[in-house]
């Protein structure tokens, strides 16, 4: 593994009972990447993120994040190492506003979650903090709306803008566009483009105009098996790629 490289996995497998939802993936995610995983669906995508998440505990096989062993750490210690993950389906607060869910999670991830009775605002460097993803994401005309009344792009955005308050080294986005109206779309399409360049981003995607246009590399997994990896030129024109996604109805997307 090279210095370069932030996440990586090693002969990865999980196995439920008879079923092998992993086979033997090995892969890299370089240092400021925008790495797409795609693959039909029953590909093994979300199984490998729950990997890399630590939700589940590989059967085989090792992951590293910046050069550590993570294999078996616990999922929030692996966000306090800088992996976080969005989610497909939202999982937010619907009460809260997005200004007070920020400036929460901003304050846990400074150490200061414990003095939550303080009033909202008494540490200027939560507020400016939360006043600076409001802007970055777009959510200054939603701030003192409580998320169950925001339109679901603006949750999106929330979600990811919770991701990035965390200050993560490596961010796994799980479908951002899923669910979102066409209307809403290109908001969160240039959000997540305009991400920052020291994040590497793993994206798990079906919509692969987004794929296409985000990725400087990409991964298809079929079966829990990696089939191929390179550039999107590359992976545009594999026959084998094409065959896959002929054979699922998907060919005009590849």
């Amino acid at each position: 593994m090279t210095v370069e490289t932030v996440l990586s996995t090693h002969g990865l497998v999980m196995r439920f009972g008879g079923i092998t939802a992993t086979n033997n993936v090995t892969m890299e995610l370089k240092r400021g990447a925008r790495h797409a995983l795609i693959g039909p669906n029953g590909a093994g995508k979300t199984t490998l993120i729950n990997l890399l998440t630590g939700v589940l505990v590989p059967t085989e096989g090792r992951i590293s994040l910046l050069g550590e062993d993570i294999t078996t750490l616990a999922p929030h210690k692996r966000v306090a190492r800088g992996l976080v993950r969005t989610f497909q389906i939202n999982q937010l607060f619907d009460s809260m506003t997005p200004l007070e869910t920020l400036a929460l999670v901003v304050s846990q991830h400074q150490g200061i979650a414990s003095q939550w009775w303080r009033p909202l605002g008494a540490s200027k460097a939560v507020t400016e903090r939360a006043a600076q993803l409001l802007e970055q994401f777009h959510l200054g005309d939603v701030a003192q709306q409580q998320t169950r009344f925001m339109a679901y792009g603006k949750r999106r955005l929330l979600e990811i803008a919770i991701a990035l308050a965390c200050e993560p080294r490596v961010l796994l986005l799980d479908e951002p566009v899923a669910g979102v109206p066409a209307g809403e779309r290109e908001e969160l399409l240039q959000t997540v483009a305009a991400l920052p360049a020291d994040v590497s981003v793993l994206l798990i995607e079906h919509d692969m105009d987004l794929v296409f246009s985000f990725s400087d590399r990409m991964t298809v997994l079929v079966n829990g098996t990696l089939l191929t990896e390179g550039d999107p030129e590359t992976i545009a024109n594999d026959p084998k790629v094409k065959e896959v996604y002929l054979g699922h109805g998907e060919h005009a997307h590849v």
